[in-house]
């Protein structure tokens, strides 16, 4: 009787094109074995789209690629994953060609995280941005390049810092890219490789460039973590400059939404592309400041945040990126993408999770500033 039943139900999907392709769809997403590598998986997104990709795909294996640098953290991978048969970790350099073969050619996918991201440390030392952003993603490019006929999804991702301070209201993916700071430019030579490698071998790539990222698991270093941690400890929060530049702020499990409809959707709609992951609203250094002291009860004065007792202004930052509104709507028009985190809720929710998290963020506070010379040959933190 069940299998009278069963061959009866295909042969009616059958005779719907439509059902067939929704329900080839969904098993498809839930029922095929495939093998996905997440190089910098480690990492604050990479960490954050891992534990997403493997709650929502149980027959899905996992190998992440990551060299445990500063910006990497083993905790950041949940016990639960490091002891599962699907989940394998590989601790290794992404400039190291054998490694990287290895790897990419037991994958049916490869989201390509790893690289130096900090504008400040990339001024600090910009050695190791160019040599694991851009050489690193040539080895992982070529790895795929070789292994075509099993890879069939490759994502590199990218940032919005290639494009600078916008020349418009919004910037999409049509904006020139400008970078103003070694990191911007190391991602950039990254991201142009990859097109490269698209326009020469037709390889199965897509090009993601989120913008500002915050969430669970961010590096100290990072503006709001930094602006957290500042509080929770009884400091000033240090402001560049006069706290004017904006961001345009994604939650990261709402870029982890976009990478797997990325990763998920069909050759025809993403290979090639280039997709903004953003919100498309933005807010200043000073506003963040003012939501994470009010929402953690911190009092300060009234009017200019630069006289605020609880905050100090420190020098700009050499190659500040003055404004950076994204525009997704290519993202939300080819694949129905939206961010489902508004930026106070987020903020609310991230300030939680370093609240109860203590114990992780407190072995990275000598991590938190990097000595940055400026252009009249002052030394400053930042």
């Amino acid at each position: 009787m069940t299998k009278t039943r069963s061959i009866e139900g295909m042969k009616s999907v059958r005779t719907k094109k439509s059902v067939t392709s929704v329900s080839s769809e969904k098993v498809g997403h839930t029922k095929q074995k495939k093998t996905i590598l997440i190089t910098g998986g480690a990492g604050f997104i990479g960490s954050n789209v891992l534990e997403y990709l493997f709650d929502r795909y149980p027959r899905y294996s996992f190998i992440v690629l990551d060299a445990l640098t500063y910006a990497g953290d083993i905790r950041n991978i949940p016990e639960r994953i490091h002891n599962s048969d699907r989940f394998r970790f590989w601790y290794g350099d992404v400039k190291n060609a054998k490694v990287v073969e290895h790897l990419v050619a037991q994958s049916d996918a490869v989201i390509h995280f790893a690289a130096e991201t900090h504008v400040a440390r990339s001024i600090f030392d910009d050695a190791d941005f160019f040599e694991t952003d851009v050489i690193g993603t040539q080895r992982v490019a070529n790895a795929v390049l070789k292994n075509r006929d099993k890879v069939k999804r490759f994502i590199h991702i990218s940032t919005s810092e290639v494009y600078g301070t916008a020349l418009g209201k919004k910037m999409n993916e049509q904006h020139p890219l400008n970078p103003q700071s070694p990191y911007a430019a190391a991602k950039t030579g990254a991201d142009r490789l990859v097109y490269s490698y698209i326009e020469t071998y037709n390889l199965p790539a897509v090009i993601v460039r989120p913008f500002n990222a915050y969430g669970p698991k961010q590096h100290l270093e990072k503006l709001i973590p930094r602006f957290v941690s500042s509080v929770l400890l009884n400091e000033s929060m240090t402001i560049h400059g006069t706290g004017n530049s904006a961001r345009d702020f994604n939650h990261v499990h709402d870029i982890a939404n976009a990478i797997d409809l990325i990763l998920h959707a069909p050759a025809n709609k993403v290979d090639g592309e280039v997709f903004n992951i953003a919100t498309g609203k933005d807010w200043t250094v000073n506003k963040i400041a003012m939501m994470v002291s009010d929402a953690m009860g911190r009092k300060h004065a009234a009017g200019d945040i630069e006289y605020a007792p609880s905050m100090q202004n420190i020098g700009d930052r050499p190659g500040q990126v003055y404004r950076h509104t994204g525009d997704a709507s290519k993202l939300t028009r080819v694949l129905g993408w939206k961010p489902k985190h508004g930026f106070e809720d987020g903020l609310r929710e991230t300030i939680e999770w370093y609240i109860d998290n203590c114990d992780w963020w407190k072995t990275k506070l000598w991590m938190r500033h990097v000595p940055i010379e400026t252009e009249s040959g002052k030394i400053e933190m930042h």
